[in-house]
């Protein structure tokens, strides 16, 4: 075997375009880029994202991976965790002194999670509506 005995298999090699080479090539005249414009012209190239001077979709959206400052200082609580609790009055203070919420939380909410055994007195916690059925029903209060 020889490198003039080798060849391509047909319909690999794709041929050139040949433009502006009459009507008969379908690439004349135009060279098929159509008639003015920026896209025309030779070096006439639109960068990506860009619409026309319309500020682009990409500075339209907001940016991801923001994380606002109150979710560090939000927490949540499952309304088992009130049973470990041996006071009947339930607030954010006394919720920091039995270690279930970090000593920086500012908000807190109770959702419905488990069940409750003895009556409880929230007071100034945000609370889910199951979670404040079940209270009631054991016959604790809820200041908010």
């Amino acid at each position: 075997m020889y490198l003039n005995n080798l060849s391509y298999v047909y319909g690999t090699k794709k041929k050139k375009k040949r433009v502006g080479r009459g009507i008969g090539s379908c690439y004349g005249k135009t060279c098929g880029k159509g008639h003015k414009g920026q896209k025309s012209r030779s070096g006439g190239n639109i960068k990506r994202g860009f619409e026309g001077g319309q500020t682009p979709l990409y500075r339209r959206l907001p940016k991801f991976g923001f994380k606002t400052k109150k979710n560090f200082l939000t927490e949540e609580i499952k309304l088992s965790d009130l049973n470990k609790i041996k006071s009947n009055i339930i607030n954010i203070d006394i919720l920091k002194k039995f270690n279930l919420i970090k000593k920086n939380t500012k908000n807190v909410k109770i959702i419905f999670h488990g069940k409750i055994f003895s009556k409880k007195i929230i007071n100034n916690l945000k609370i889910t509506f199951n979670a404040y059925m079940a209270i009631k029903n054991m016959g604790g209060i809820v200041n908010v």
